[in-house]
């Protein structure tokens, strides 16, 4: 059993971009040390050292004193070290069992579907949930996938293991859950690494903290012996002060722009609300609730079975995502890689994707125009990047969010309802903080803004309103100055 790890005068660098630069710390077994810092900060490029993914330009890493030189993740896997990132690395076409038994199916020449069955059962039910171990990957919802990932890496029984936003997607149960393993390993002496931007977490659930800012380690900390504000501080610079009390809001809701009565859909059931232009119309509920649902079915990404949806007086019913967006709808998915970004395109090209046409002079896309529009968002969002041409996958999850908020929120594109669903999945307290400001903004504008999160804080300290919902259907609404979190868990667990 390792004892600890250290990362040694670790740089990366990449063209333009410094990710890390002498970045020296250790991990122990028995504890959790949390990884904090900004999107863009360097987290995601030492984990991918730590997992072989990628190797450093300078320093190194050492178990137990002994120097390590991961050429591949295989190598990485075999020095007993396993990397469970927040964006799956699951192959959806398989089952669940196989999944979590990639590399070492049982059998001898054949694959034993009985004996891993009962292996992946085992481990499901350790777990408590309800997924069948020969279910399609690719058929379960985020959150369980997130969870299949975790199983993979307890089945491994890794010496250290690192988590990489492990609860952004999980109900409070499965939370509860993860918790009680984290500390299960804890207590049998593995080295645990814990990345989260969820600060409550890594007081409830952490014993040390390394703290990153522009690739450089700026503090190490005892979790016991500090406090919320000096964490914050250290990860972004400032005081960002009381997030939500200061938000400036729109004081003036326009007219009904969505209307929307009886709502059917194969997953959601007599649905009716209204949005008007300027409000915020929260989305609350646990994971399965039906939210996302919805705004497919407004966006035109999945069928209308029944009920009726009026958008900018007239009635509508969108055949697909095309005629949404060319209505004045757009959506910021809450899968970014799978279905809000084309990752291995640049930024300008991301940016610019919904107004090509409107770029187009003689028959050809105006390039200078095409890269404006990319030069004005990574300013507006400040997107920690070298140029507009550097490619989605190479960004942070939080810069790559803030590549889809820049898509939809620019002077080409006149957007009339703005779908944000998980929009601050994955992203540090000071661009959240941003983001909010930026949400209220777009309604001062007059723009109406769906907002759908799994933070309960969030919904309602942004919204406006809140139409909480369970298995597909509403259970209630709640205005702002009446929400709390009780009230509205209550609502979300109705019966």
């Amino acid at each position: 059993m390792a004892k600890h790890i250290e990362f040694c005068g670790i740089g990366k660098q990449y063209p333009g971009v410094r990710a890390l630069s002498d970045v020296s710390f250790k991990a122990e077994s028995g504890k959790v040390l949390a990884l904090l810092g900004e999107n863009g900060a360097g987290k995601s490029t030492l984990l991918k050292i730590l997992s072989g993914d990628i190797k450093p330009d300078e320093g190194f890493l050492a178990i137990d004193g002994e120097r390590q030189n991961f050429q591949s993740p295989t190598a990485s896997l075999k020095a007993g070290i396993s990397v469970i990132y927040q964006e799956s690395q699951l192959v959806p076409a398989m089952s669940v069992e196989e999944n979590i038994f990639a590399g070492d199916l049982p059998g001898n020449g054949y694959v034993n579907y009985r004996e891993l069955r009962k292996l992946a059962q085992e481990i499901i039910g350790a777990f408590g949930l309800s997924i069948k171990p020969d279910q399609p990957v690719g058929r379960l919802s985020i959150a369980h996938q997130q969870m299949v990932e975790i199983m993979k890496a307890f089945r491994r029984n890794s010496d250290i293991i690192a988590f990489d936003e492990p609860t952004s997607s999980l109900t409070d149960s499965e939370i509860t859950t993860l918790f009680r393993l984290i500390e299960k390993l804890k207590s049998q002496g593995k080295i645990i690494i814990y990345v989260s931007h969820r600060i409550s977490e890594i007081f409830q659930m952490t014993d040390e903290i390394a703290i990153l800012k522009d690739g450089q380690l700026v503090k190490m900390l005892t979790t016991a012996q500090t406090t919320e504000d000096e964490l914050i501080s250290a990860m972004v610079g400032r005081d960002v002060g009381d997030t939500y009390a200061n938000l400036k809001r729109a004081e003036v809701k326009g007219d009904t722009l969505l209307e929307v009565k009886n709502l059917e859909t194969e997953y959601v059931h007599d649905i009716s609300f209204n949005l008007r232009r300027g409000e915020i119309l929260g989305f609350a509920g646990l994971v399965g609730a039906g939210r996302t649902e919805i705004v497919r079915a407004l966006f035109g990404a999945d069928k209308i079975l029944g009920g009726t949806v009026k958008f900018d007086g007239r009635e509508v019913q969108f055949k697909s995502p095309k005629e949404a967006i060319k209505a004045g709808i757009a959506l910021c998915p809450e899968d970014r890689k799978i279905q809000g970004l084309v990752l291995f395109r640049s930024i300008k090209d991301n940016v610019a994707m919904p107004v090509l046409s409107q770029l187009k002079k003689r028959g050809f896309i105006n390039k200078r125009a095409e890269t404006r529009l990319a030069e004005e968002a990574i300013e507006r969002y400040n997107i920690r990047t070298p140029s507009a041409h550097k490619a989605v996958f190479e960004l942070s999850g939080g810069n790559q969010q803030k590549v889809i908020l820049g898509r939809w929120t620019n002077d080409q594109f006149k957007a009339k309802l703005l779908i944000l669903d998980e929009p601050t999945r994955g992203i540090d307290v000071g661009t959240k903080a941003e983001i909010y400001q930026r949400i209220c903004d777009y309604a001062r504008q007059g723009i109406a803004v769906i907002f759908i999160s799994s933070e309960l804080t969030e919904v309602i300290n942004v919204a406006d309103r809140i139409v909480v919902m369970k298995s597909g259907r509403m259970t209630g609404e709640v205005l702002r100055e009446d929400a709390t979190e009780e009230n509205v868990l209550a609502l979300a667990m109705k019966d």
